[in-house]
């Protein structure tokens, strides 16, 4: 499995992320993810439609309920788009942030059981959390955006994300 080092920053701290880096024309690996409900998703599942794949470390932490409150904003205003957040949270976990905040435009899914982190090169090595990233895929499941934020505590950029989503026909 590769490893980046450095290629993220926690409060300025260097992390080391593992596994494959997804580039803008890959296709997007397919895995498959816990939903709240229990269920299993997969993310070929969504072909289709364009994916935002918005990835926090924890719904539980203040810019990731940041992020997620953002883009469930977002996500009624765009058309045959699906907005997914993934972190390693529980599903219970999931649940509960979706019901104390609302949140019904995007879909929190699980990275629990799965390797969504090793497959798309997010995996923070040494404490199982995913690195703060963004993913656009369209309708034919190519990656069409990546964004990976370079400090975990930062928010991603939402603005050039949006024109990622809207820039695909």
């Amino acid at each position: 499995m590769s490893e980046r080092l450095g290629a993220v920053t926690m409060k300025g701290n260097p992390l080391t992320l593992v596994g494959h880096e997804i580039k803008t024309g890959d296709s997007a690996p397919d895995v498959t993810l816990v939903a709240n409900d229990l269920s299993e998703v997969k993310l070929s599942s969504f072909k289709g439609k364009k994916v935002i794949v918005s990835v926090v470390p924890s719904l539980d932490t203040p810019v990731c309920d940041l992020q997620t409150k953002r883009f469930n904003q977002e996500a009624s205003k765009l058309n045959d788009t699906v907005v997914l957040t993934v972190s390693k949270d529980l599903p219970f976990a999931q649940k509960r942030w979706c019901g104390l905040t609302g949140a019904t435009a995007v879909k929190t899914l699980s990275d629990y059981r799965s390797n969504f982190g090793e497959n798309y090169g997010v995996l923070i090595k040494g404490l199982n959390l995913l690195a703060r990233s963004i993913f656009v895929i369209d309708q034919n499941g190519k990656i069409r955006y990546t964004q990976l934020v370079k400090e975990v505590a930062s928010e991603p950029n939402y603005d050039e994300v949006l024109r990622a989503v809207k820039s695909i026909s």
